[in-house]
């Protein structure tokens, strides 16, 4: 995938069809030590330990649509394409994580592109999930959560479309206050 972001999508999309109800994602991005971290956590049902041996690979999903499963083998090659890795621990019936590295200056390292678009997408698509999101870069971050806005809300929906622009323009405006 060409972006970050868009493994974030196709990660969370996985916890979603996990039916989790809480998900964490972390984008930790730090240039002095030439690295960027991401994090997705959740509470969806987890993997059993014959799932997890085998989610690497390309030819591996619990899915009976298609056969394959490439999001996460995606992932693992562009996080060693970039000198990095990836993580991934889940316990049956507690929920999966992942935490991918990338060396930033590495030539192949994808930009993290649009995450103000990929978080608005996954809010609105699925109101009822619990998001966590932070971003860190060096000394400055900040994080939101769909909860703490759900009770700020007073009678609108996540799905507002007003809610949903004053969303995209506040996670624009923190991303560029981080790279400043």
């Amino acid at each position: 995938m060409r972006e970050i972001s868009l493994h974030i999508l196709d990660l969370v999309q996985n916890s979603l069809a996990a039916q989790a109800k809480n998900i964490w994602i972390t984008v930790m991005e730090n240039r002095f030590e030439d690295k960027m971290v991401i994090k997705i956590k959740d509470d969806g049902r987890g993997m059993s330990e014959e799932a997890l041996d085998k989610v690497l690979d390309p030819f591996y999903t619990t899915r009976t649509t298609r056969k394959v499963g490439l999001g996460i083998p995606l992932l693992a090659a562009n996080a060693q394409a970039c000198e990095g890795n990836l993580e991934v621990k889940s316990v049956l019936g507690e929920g999966t994580s992942l935490e991918a590295t990338f060396r930033l200056s590495h030539l192949d390292c994808p930009p993290l592109g649009d995450m103000p678009s990929t978080l608005i997408a996954l809010f609105s698509a699925s109101p009822e999930v619990n998001f966590f999101y932070e971003h860190k870069c060096e000394e400055k971050s900040f994080q939101i959560s769909t909860r703490e806005v759900k009770e700020n809300l007073t009678g609108l929906s996540l799905q507002n479309p007003l809610v949903l622009g004053w969303l995209q323009d506040f996670f624009k405006i923190k991303e560029q206050e981080l790279q400043k």
